[in-house]
């Protein structure tokens, strides 16, 4: 990591709103290439207002903020989709389209998002799907693959588009602790690579399994822990 680097993340007295709610107030918050976050928190503290708000689901409304360069500030609803092709973004549940294959789950992402020469789809969805060591299972369904295989094509979609951030919701809130462990390692694996993962989660656990950064959302507030909470926190 590189401190002389622009933030891929950079939050200054953000106060962030649910509806008429104010759920975090005066967010600090600057991320780089390179660094692993974790986010944790009770139900309703805030993660998942925070997330949205880094991916344009949510407004900021009061303070300054940017992801990946664009400013969260003068961001219309119209141009959500530009900050989003920027992101990496890997859900709880996966978000796979249940009615086609992985390969062509992937291959709907780069056609969207104007990836026009066939070949070069196909090179790229190859190598995502390497990267995830998922390269022999493009031809089946999302319904035939493991849960951990479910997520390692979701992070695959989030990758497609090198993107130097990656936010993670929980991803993995629904999978067994040997699972999880791969895809901690992968993510973490990003990581190294330069990529910045950002990454909620309620199992305290993996924080001091798998060391990184550590944010807690806690009566209202955003705060850098200096060590992960003991595990009967």
């Amino acid at each position: 990591m590189n401190d002389n680097t622009p933030p891929l993340i950079a939050l200054s007295g953000a106060d962030l709103h649910q509806e008429e709610h104010i759920v975090l107030r005066d967010v600090q918050l600057e991320a780089r290439a390179g660094e692993f976050l974790y986010l944790i928190g009770r139900t309703g503290s805030g993660k998942s207002s925070l997330l949205k708000t880094l991916y344009g689901e949510l407004p900021l409304q009061e303070g300054t903020g940017s992801v990946c360069g664009v400013d969260l500030n003068d961001l219309k609803p119209k141009k959500v989709h530009l900050l989003r092709r920027k992101l990496g973004i890997v859900f709880q549940d996966f978000e796979l389209l249940t009615d086609r294959t992985a390969q062509a789950n992937l291959e709907f992402v780069l056609k969207v998002t104007d990836w026009k020469d066939a070949p070069a789809r196909d090179q790229r969805i190859h190598e995502v799907l390497e990267a995830v060591g998922l390269e022999n299972k493009g031809y089946k369904m999302p319904h035939e693959l493991s849960g951990g295989e479910r997520q390692r094509l979701a992070i695959a979609r989030a990758l497609l588009n090198a993107p130097e951030l990656i936010l993670a919701d929980e991803p993995t809130g629904n999978l067994d602790p040997q699972t999880a462990t791969g895809i901690l390692e992968l993510l973490h694996g990003l990581a190294s690579q330069g990529r910045c993962v950002f990454m909620a989660t309620h199992d305290h656990g993996i924080l001091h399994r798998h060391p990184g950064r550590i944010l807690q959302c806690e009566q209202g507030r955003l705060e850098e822990l200096t060590e992960p909470p003991s595990l009967g926190a």
